[in-house]
């Protein structure tokens, strides 16, 4: 990964910082020919925390990921339970109080 000044992490093909509003253009241009709806960039973020959380990654891991400086932060506002993820965690809970039934 190239490391630029100022904390910047990519750069053109001629070795310049991506510019904020070019790199939103792009993603727009992707989002379009790939014939999906228009988000946000920040968006993708839930995303992320969310679908990383699904998968069993630790929160304290996820956090580090999304640069945040409290859990709390990860958790209340990054972290949607998907209904899935809700049943499985409700048959374990059944499972654990009436296995031997």
């Amino acid at each position: 990964m190239l490391s630029l000044q100022h904390g910047q992490h990519f750069a053109t093909a001629v070795g310049t910082p991506v510019h904020p509003r070019n790199d939103y253009r792009s993603f727009r241009e992707i989002i379009r020919r790939a014939g999906l709806r228009q988000v946000r960039l920040h968006d993708l973020r839930h995303t992320a925390a969310s679908v990383l959380l699904a998968q069993g990654v630790p929160a304290r891991v996820v956090m580090e990921i999304l640069g945040h400086s409290q859990i709390s932060v990860t958790l209340n506002i990054y972290a949607h339970v998907a209904p899935e993820v809700a049943r499985e965690a409700a048959a374990r809970l059944e499972g654990a109080l009436w296995c031997g039934e």
